[in-house]
């Protein structure tokens, strides 16, 4: 049975003889209640470890056969987690914790989380402007429009955190829902003064349109802060634990692969479309290999400071351990 934990849940690995070593169940390829998973993604570096997972076939030693779904963010994925049209998603942590702590998806055993995902590091999470747009500094930002994916996610927080810390009130700016391939030319047209980017599209826009950074939205007060990774719903955790678990141990391998710089720029090349040149200049975060309560619990503190949640919310009950290795 797949068990709540509080601190470090490894996320794969089990003993040789196939059980696993925390007590629970393990499983062995051909074992799993559901074989073919809709997963959703994005074609973002953050789910790069999910692409090296498939291509080397982790997956399918686990019995699994992984269908992508395109998803524009976290919060329109739950929607599909609960009609069930997606078994298990990526999506930031931000739009997990509103949707639990308003009981989305309550119906449906909550939401359950299975694999951490990204984490973030400097220069890869950042607004972005035009060189013609006389936005140099955050300051310039003030009573400006950003695009963001998402309204409520972990780039709003981000965004709104880093502002007040360099002097700009959040509230004074205005933002607007884009999908990430929208951005580049949204800011080009005008139709927003700037944009908040993940990577590929902040190398792309860099390279192709001279866009500058403006803000590095993963620095002071989210300095490395916790991005996001991967849920479904407790119906679905509790009738396919062995589906889960396996789900965790591909996932395990793939996130450690992740790290390796040069086993990601291809697959990268591949998912979201860039060519080599963009793939070597692209900022790169961190893939966690194990879910810890303690650093996703930060997320859900800052989101009560910027009125993202209305109460203190404990992330402890949402996590699910894969088996220990």
């Amino acid at each position: 049975m797949l068990a709540a934990v509080s601190g470090c849940g490894l996320l794969g690995g089990s003993s040789e003889d196939g059980s696993a070593s925390d007590g629970g169940t393990s499983t062995a390829p051909g074992q799993v209640e559901k074989s073919k998973i809709k997963l959703g993604l994005l074609n973002i570096l953050d789910v790069a470890s999910v692409h090296i997972a498939i291509k080397k076939g982790y997956f399918k030693e686990e019995g699994l056969e992984i269908e992508p779904v395109i998803i524009q963010g976290g919060a329109a994925a739950i929607p599909g987690l609960i009609s069930g049209s997606i078994d298990i998603t990526f999506g930031n942590w931000v739009s997990y914790f509103a949707a639990e702590s308003q009981g989305a998806a309550k119906d449906k055993g909550g939401l359950k989380l299975i694999s951490d995902g990204y984490q973030a590091k400097s220069d890869m999470f950042v607004i972005v402007a035009a060189p013609d747009s006389g936005i140099k500094s955050p300051k310039d930002l003030d009573g400006k429009t950003i695009a963001i994916n998402t309204y409520k996610n972990i780039a709003e927080l981000t965004a709104k955190a880093t502002l007040e810390a360099n002097d700009v009130d959040p509230s004074k700016v205005k933002f607007k829902e884009l999908g990430f391939p929208d951005m580049e030319a949204a800011v080009k047209n005008k139709s927003v003064d700037a944009a908040f980017m993940v990577e590929p599209f902040i190398a792309r826009s860099h390279r192709g349109s001279g866009f500058t950074t403006v803000l590095d939205a993963a620095s002071g007060p989210t300095n490395d802060i916790p991005i996001g990774g991967y849920a479904t719903t407790g119906d679905f955790a509790s009738k396919n634990p062995n589906s889960v678990a396996a789900f965790q141990r591909a996932m395990a391998k793939g996130q450690k692969e992740a790290q390796d710089r040069s086993v990601v720029e291809p697959v990268l090349q591949d998912y979201a479309k860039i060519d080599k040149d963009t793939a070597t200049l692209v900022h790169f975060g961190e893939y966690p290999t194990s879910l810890e309560a303690s650093r996703l619990q930060r997320v859900a503190d800052l989101m009560l400071t910027y009125q993202l949640l209305k109460e203190k919310f404990d992330v402890t009950p949402m996590i699910v351990s894969g088996s220990a290795g």
